[in-house]
């Protein structure tokens, strides 16, 4: 598998900001994120410095039909755009919940 361009990285993880201020803005959806990936919400900061991070806020809105489709219309884009940005980020990291 070739690797992604640095500019289909770069806007691959713009496109995770921007679902992840999606999730954000709903504590709904924000508790739903917080639950799958085991993480604190003090630690969100950090944890987006983390390698795979961004891959696994568009891994968890690919997970969940519904959120996809709503940040899909939020943002104006086809749903398959996320999939595309999934793939330009590569191999994710390890999530919390992936743990034994």
């Amino acid at each position: 598998m070739k690797k992604p361009l640095p500019a289909a990285r770069e806007a691959a993880e713009m496109l995770a900001v921007e679902a992840l201020s999606f999730i954000a803005e709903d504590p709904e959806r924000m508790t739903g994120f917080l639950s799958a990936t085991g993480l604190e919400p003090g630690q969100i900061r950090t944890a987006a410095r983390e390698k795979g991070f961004f891959a696994g806020v568009l891994e968890h809105m690919l997970a969940d039909e519904s959120l996809l489709v709503a940040f899909a219309d939020s943002a104006g884009i086809n749903p398959a755009e996320i999939a595309r940005a999934r793939a330009a980020l590569g191999r994710g990291g390890i999530w919390e919940r992936d743990l034994p």
